[in-house]
């Protein structure tokens, strides 16, 4: 599942989702499965948000692949289809790959000046993997 929409000047969950539909997977990601009314009783912890507005973005996230539904009894319940993590890891997956196919060298000459900010551990990694790379070749 590939999030067509990446927002550049947000942050966390709100690049590849709405506002409301960033609280509802946090929701999800937190609880597993619930049903619309558990989510509408969270949300309204924070802010009165309408039922129907609520099972329509769910709905919506549910076609794009992101939340899967299912029925027990007269109920629907939604559960994400992939961990947070899983989604994190697949998105920046998906961002990397974009970024190389469209700027190539520029895209890892930036991520190689962006190195300047991160720890030793990371570092060590990213030499790790750049032997095991070289090996392979």
């Amino acid at each position: 599942m590939k999030i067509q929409n990446f927002k550049f000047h947000e942050s966390g969950l709100n690049r590849f989702f709405g506002p409301l539909e960033a609280k509802i997977m946090d929701i999800l990601w937190d609880a597993s499965e619930m049903s619309i009314k558990d989510v509408q009783g969270r949300i309204d912890q924070e802010k009165a948000v309408n039922f129907n507005t609520i099972m329509t973005v769910m709905n919506r996230l549910v076609e794009k692949g992101i939340l899967q539904k299912r029925s027990e009894g007269r109920l629907s319940l939604f559960r994400p289809v992939l961990s947070k993590e899983a989604f994190l890891e697949t998105q920046s997956k998906e961002l990397t790959h974009d970024l190389m196919e469209e700027f190539g060298p520029l895209a890892i000459s930036h991520m190689i000046d962006a190195l300047e900010e991160v720890d030793d551990e990371l570092l060590a990694k990213l030499e790790q993997k750049i032997k095991e790379l070289k090996k392979e070749r």
